[in-house]
């Protein structure tokens, strides 16, 4: 697109490619650059929006005073927009989600943004939003797919929309001036400049450029009440006007004053300040330390060619091989910033927060230097006269209206005192005033007696220097000298001596009061009555209390009667502990106002022990309470007033009370035995059927109620009110919940609900409970468990090994419900024996069918069942010829010496070499002819008896394999494809390649019938018979058909290619087979084309698995 088009033409340019983009994929990501470019272009809002009334939804949602207001607005718009455009990516996107066609308006992120807008349903209006729910909207019935062009058009404008927002926040955005007549507040806002100070090299030498300062507002005079603001007349906008530290904070609302982090935080907690508005400096980013990559850049070493800072570059450069390497200074070496750092305090110095102003350990100001420490700290004047103060002498914290300190009586904004001794006899030099409460110790202790803190170094006894010298002799006192008044410290030191005892006698008296169970308000309240005399507080509280309580009872309902016209006479009932009448109704209302001592003892605490606020204390109380139990319904006043003093002024206990009554025919009702009538459809009254599905199904609306009843009120309908609620809780579509509720299950062929089906994981077949479990269960005690497949379509492939035991580990979850305990106990037996048999040391007996684990490592093997012997490796019958033999050379010694053997001629051959399971290596005494499926009966293994190749019921994983059902893949020197040839060509290839084969029978052991033993199904069973068919000259004495198979088993021998014998078609075929690329050149000759074939068909391997036995 070209860059001089017009506007207008870039805009439709980059709309018909986003559109084109999203409609395809669905995602934002996709269109992000196409979007942003529409936000870019200089048009008005009617030209650029075309769907979506863009105008309009901003002035809506901008409708406020201020500027905070409209940003707040505008920030609530861009998270709406967002969720809008989700809406319509996933209407776009090819996987759309389950639930597209409905938006709930119960959806907490629904309410919160879309519908917390303005023009947010119009939106989902335009996306196909149309139909009007109950509980939200959805698309009509008749849609069947969204409109995917429409959707994506104004799915694009509400990611323009939303981007042109966010940069109006931003402030970023390229055209503001086509949204000044629509957001005025957002668009007028001045822009903050950046005050960051920037130090070009050379000027570090004290040499300080002047940062360029913002131009001062007129200043107003305050008004009554404002604040003072600081002046920025002396200092840069890069310092902060507090601290001198670097700022990071401009304040329009104070004139743009500069502020760093911590003295912003300060300055702007007055209320007067709290709701100003702050701008973030942006600061340039500064070249880090190539070493560390923290601290900024302050020097750089032309011989080692680093950028180092001051810390890196000493540390660096003090090795004595780098002491002489030239270094350029490229800024000065400067202290972090307090704001930004954590600050060492220049007294004590402890390592402080970056945001402490105070140093934690000695309270000295943040700037304070070491020299000042002596001085005394200045006076630090409150922010507001309402907040609490701390007094600087005995560290007590006072309340904002006090003035003089509650404990040591000293004033708001004295300083600490000088910790001078007063001078004193000279046996009193031990004495020493306590730094932190000021009290004055008498004993040479380490710590205060009072606060426990540790003496300081500094306050040491009196200097010597101080006292006056006395000397050893005796002088004669002066009658001239007047005498002198005690010292001031004395009644100082008398007050906190008293102060001391009080305390101390408090403490004591409250632990002892909690090891009764009295609290300390208790021990308080009783202070302030018996305080002047000798009795114990917890005494008093045992035989006083009680009496005191009911006075104040008294007390009180005298005051209540007295409010009440025309009851003066009448005297209040007093109820003490003990003596409430649980059996009295609460309907019956006595004579008088009833409290308990409960109430009375809670006024009497919170009125500190003075009698006369307890009374006030428990009116106001009782009053309160009962005004709340009369909001939640209860009016008769007498009956709160009984329920209030039966359960002891507790409100909880007393609505428990008033409810009783109230709840008793539902008790009645929910402990009766009589069982609940079920939900009836056809009540006429609809509602309250709805209510009871709600309370007892936990549907998730009024809707989905509506929509069970509905379903069950249809006429025919077999399906329980169970069925219509879990199908009705699975989704809201009417028709779809039809196909849950009619099911066929296709072995009885009757109609299930889906929550009545079940299915295995290997496939999609569903069936119904009763005849899964029938179908497991006869597979269980009639069939091997390589039957145990689904009864539909006979899956999975029991050949995959890997399948078979995920198969098996899930299917042992879905049987533990659905089988009988003797049948499961069976499948776990059978599973066992099947998990055995994968041990390379499980042997098969050839005498009878048992197994077991061998772990010898001798040929002679003793079955444990019938104990027989046999051979571990050749599973042949052991006999004493065996020992010491090989398996190779004991069948060459049968066959020169065993008379029985040579008699059986190749019959015997035949037999000896069977059929090897390649599954579980259980031999058979079989032939190979006839069907080439054989089916091992110990692990009903299925696989080919000519190459053992495994036989797959569906699709196996071959490549370009497109057979569904029963197949193979055979070698092309498999028995499966050479018994079609004839003997003689058989015999050709094995002349061919010098192999010698029989055609006479050995003497006497011609017979007119076949001898060789097979497997054949008889009346459904597998039964090893002889074959019986007629023998023919030249065959060795065997039918034709087991005559091939002892050729093929010599060219199997042998491993000779049959390829050698194929003619042009064969090879053609064979090509095709074994997917070789047999393309026929031009002007090629047949023999030239068929030497071509048979040399890339000799490429391809014969068989792996074909038995090589010779």
């Amino acid at each position: 697109m070209s860059s001089s088009s017009p506007p207008s033409a870039q805009l439709e340019e980059v709309r018909r490619r986003a559109m084109s983009h999203l409609s395809s994929s669905g995602s934002a990501q996709d269109v992000k650059a196409e979007v942003q470019a529409m936000a870019g272009l200089p048009l008005s809002l009617s030209d650029k929006y075309r769907h979506i009334t863009a105008e309009d939804m901003l002035r809506e949602n901008t409708a406020v005073r201020s500027r905070t207001e409209a940003v707040e607005s505008l920030s609530r718009l861009v998270k709406a927009l967002s969720i809008l455009e989700k809406y319509g990516c996933n209407l776009t996107s090819p996987t759309r989600p389950r639930y597209w066609r409905s938006v709930k308006h119960n959806n907490p992120v629904f309410r919160a943004t879309v519908d917390a807008i303005k023009g947010g349903r119009g939106v989902l209006y335009l996306y196909g939003y149309t139909k009007q729910q109950l509980d939200g909207l959805s698309f009509p019935e008749d849609v069947s797919d969204p409109d995917a062009d429409k959707v994506a058009a104004v799915t694009i404008e509400v990611m323009t929309l939303r981007s042109e927002v966010d940069m109006l926040i931003k402030g970023t955005h390229p055209h503001p001036e086509s949204f000044k007549d629509i957001i005025p507040f957002v668009i007028q806002q001045e822009k903050v400049v950046c005050d960051a100070v920037v130090i070009l090299p050379g000027e570090e030498r004290g040499e300080k450029s002047q940062a360029p300062s913002i131009p001062a507002k007129p200043t107003q005079v305050p008004g009554h009440g404002e604040p003072p603001k600081p002046s920025t007349a002396s200092r840069p906008a890069s310092e902060c006007n507090l601290c001198g530290g670097t700022s990071t904070l401009l304040c329009p609302s104070c004139g743009h004053l500069p502020f760093c982090d911590a003295c912003d935080d300060l300055f702007h907690r007055h209320p007067s300040r709290a709701s100003h508005k702050r701008d973030r400096i942006q600061k340039p980013k500064q070249e880090t330390c190539s070493i560390c990559g923290i601290s900024s850049v302050h020097a750089q070493c032309s011989t080692c060619v680093q950028r180092l800072c001051l810390n890196c570059d000493r540390l660096f450069h003090s090795h004595p091989d780098r002491k002489g390497h030239n270094r350029t200074v490229l800024t000065p070496a400067k202290t972090s910033s307090p704001s930004l750092s954590p600050w060492e305090c220049g007294h004590c110095t402890t390592v402080n927060e970056m945001r402490a102003v105070l140093c934690v350990t000695c309270e000295r100001p943040r700037l304070a230097t070491a020299a000042s420490s002596a001085q005394e700290e200045p006076v630090s004047v409150p922010s507001s006269p309402n907040t609490e103060w701390q007094c600087k002498s005995c560290t007590v914290v006072n309340q904002g209206s006090s003035v003089l300190c509650e404990v040591c009586e000293r004033p708001r904004l004295a300083t600490r005192p000088s910790v001078t001794p007063a001078l004193s006899a000279p046996g009193s030099l031990a004495e020493w005033t306590c730094q932190a409460c000021t009290y004055a110790n008498t004993k040479p202790t380490g710590v205060c007696e009072m606060c426990n803190t540790s003496k300081d170094p500094a306050a040491v006894s009196v200097p010597q220097s101080l006292l006056q010298p006395h000397s050893p002799t005796k002088e004669p006192p002066q009658l001239a000298v007047m005498p002198q008044p005690k010292p001031r410290f004395n009644l100082e030191l008398k007050r906190q001596k008293l102060m001391r005892e009080d305390g101390l006698k408090l403490i004591n008296q409250i632990r002892e009061a909690e090891k009764k169970g009295v609290s300390p308000e208790e021990v308080y309240a009783a202070l302030c009555i018996c305080g002047g005399s000798n009795i114990n507080p917890c005494d008093w509280l045992t035989s006083e209390l009680p009496h005191l309580l009911d006075e104040i009872c008294a007390m009180a309902a005298s005051v209540q009667q007295n409010y009440k016209p025309g009851d003066s006479g009448t005297q209040p009932t007093i109820e003490r502990d003990g003596e409430t009448s649980e059996q009295r109704s609460l309907n019956s209302v006595g004579e008088g106002v009833k409290l308990s001592r409960a109430e009375a003892k809670q006024a009497w605490l919170a009125a500190g022990g003075d009698t006369e606020r307890a009374v006030r204390q428990l009116l106001r109380d009782r009053q309160a309470k009962v005004k709340e139990l009369q909001s939640l319904g209860f009016r008769e006043v007498p009956q709160c007033d009984e329920a209030l003093r039966l359960s002891g002024g507790e409100v909880k206990g007393a609505l428990s009370l008033l409810q009783r009554p109230l709840l008793e025919p539902f008790h009645q009702r929910i402990w009766s035995d009589q069982p609940e009538p079920p939900v009836d459809p056809q009540h006429p009254d609809k509602q309250r059927m709805c209510r009871r599905l709600l309370a007892l199904y936990d549907l998730p609306s009024w809707g989905r109620c509506e929509l069970a009843l509905s379903l069950l009120q249809e006429p025919g309908v077999t399906y329980t009110l169970e069925d219509v609620v879990q199908a009705v809780k699975e989704s809201h579509n009417k028709d779809f919940i039809r196909r849950l509720l009619n099911n066929e299950c296709p072995c009885c062929l009757s109609v299930f609900p889906c929550s009545k089906m079940q299915s295995l994981t290997s496939c999609q077949c569903s069936v119904c409970h009763e005849c899964f479990g029938q179908h497991f269960t006869v597979a269980v005690r009639d069939k091997h468990i390589r039957d145990m497949v689904c009864p539909v379509c006979a899956g999975p492939d029991i050949n995959d090994s890997e399948q078979l035991d995920s198969y098996f580990s899930t299917l042992d979850i879905q049987l533990r419900d659905c089988l009988e305990p003797d049948v499961y106990d069976l499948y776990h037996k059978k599973l066992t024996e099947h998990a055995l048999m994968k041990d390379p040391k499980f042997l098969w007996c050839c005498h009878c069918t048992s197994g077991f684990i061998n772990d010898e490592d001798q040929l002679k093997v003793t079955c444990p069942s019938c104990r027989k012997s046999f051979c571990a490796q050749c599973k042949k019958p052991w006999e004493p010829q065996h020992q010491d033999l090989s398996c190779e050379q004991f069948q060459q010694w049968k066959r020169e010496n065993d008379p029985e053997y040579q008699r059986q001629g190749l019959a015997g051959y035949l037999r000896d070499n069977g059929i090897t399971c390649p599954q579980c290596r259980f031999q058979y005494a079989l032939t190979k002819g006839g069907c080439m499926h054989f089916s091992c009966s110990q692990c009903r293994y299925q696989f080919c008896s000519g190459c053992n190749n495994p036989f797959h019921k569906t699709a196996c994983k071959t490549a370009q394999c497109k057979i569904t059902g029963l197949h193979a893949h055979h070698p092309r020197d498999c028995l499966f494809y050479l018994r079609d040839w004839e003997p003689p060509r058989l015999q050709a290839l094995l002349q061919r390649n010098a192999v010698e084969f029989n055609t006479d029978p050995p003497n006497g052991t011609q017979t007119d019938s076949c001898v060789v033993m097979e497997q054949k199904d008889e009346g459904g069973q597998q039964i090893d018979s002889p074959c019986g068919i007629q023998t023919q000259p030249g065959q060795a004495g065997l039918c034709e058909k087991h005559y091939k198979e002892y050729l093929v088993s010599l060219i199997n021998g042998h491993t000779l290619d049959p390829a050698l014998l194929y003619d042009l078609q064969e090879l053609t075929v064979a090509c095709d087979r074994y997917q070789v690329e047999r393309t026929r050149a031009e002007a090629e000759d047949d023999n030239a084309y068929q030497a071509r074939l048979l040399q890339k068909l000799a490429d391809v391997p014969l068989g792996e698995k074909v038995p090589r036995s010779k």
